[in-house]
């Protein structure tokens, strides 16, 4: 593998930045998409060949893995938004949650595939020792914060996702930083692409919830 020069890192923090402070498209536009499906003989000699082009490292699989999972709890907590009786705008941004990383979660699953990687299911938890385990990442929520949640409705379901679900937005932003910062990383364009799309597209969500937050706790009466 080949280490990322001075130029291609500041390129890629600019490119990162700029997402962060600008970023106005959909959640669900997004390179997610999954394209026409090929023969896997032709999907592997084709990622070789990205590969020879743009090496990848051990953090760029480290953070395709890592991403699938911690997607993964953001999309099982949006699920309860219908059964935990929350507000209709909370459904839409959770409804929205839900299509933007099913595709991504898809999208990393194609790559590490292709590479012919180990390809984690798409699961928050682990089994050890028979018991389910939540993955430790950033800003993944704990057993504690999933059952606090669950047992909520209504406004009080409101409040406790959209407090849950930035800290868990802004655990991904955490990634992607931690695979800008590693040595030789994003170099290869998927991962590149991807990670951007991240940043930019849940920087964008972590403010609106802030907004949504803000207005929820503005309208509900002091005790």
């Amino acid at each position: 593998m080949i280490g990322m020069t001075p130029s291609h890192r500041r390129a890629v923090t600019a490119v990162l930045v700029v997402a962060a402070t600008s970023a106005c498209s959909s959640a669900t536009q997004r390179v997610g998409t999954a394209s026409p499906a090929r023969p896997d003989s032709a999907a592997i000699a084709a990622a070789r060949a990205d590969s020879a082009r743009y090496p990848y490292t051990q953090a760029d699989i480290r953070f395709m893995s890592n991403m699938i999972a911690h997607h993964a709890q953001a999309i099982d907590i949006a699920q309860w938004a219908p059964t935990h009786g929350a507000s209709a705008s909370l459904q839409v941004l959770a409804e929205r949650v839900i299509n933007a990383q099913k595709d991504e979660i898809a999208l990393m699953q194609r790559w590490l595939r292709e590479r012919q990687l180990p390809v984690p299911e798409a699961r928050a938890t682990m089994t050890m020792g028979g018991t389910e385990h939540v993955h430790h990442m950033a800003g993944m929520l704990t057993p504690a914060q999933l059952e606090q949640l669950n047992a909520a409705r209504g406004k009080e379901f409101d409040r406790l996702f959209l407090t849950f679900m930035i800290q868990h937005h802004q655990g991904a932003v955490t990634m992607v930083q931690e695979l800008v910062s590693s040595q030789g990383a994003a170099l290869d364009e998927t991962v590149f692409k991807l990670a951007s799309d991240i940043n930019a597209d849940q920087t964008t969500e972590i403010d609106r919830m802030q907004q949504m937050l803000a207005e929820l706790m503005f309208a509900t009466p002091s005790p």
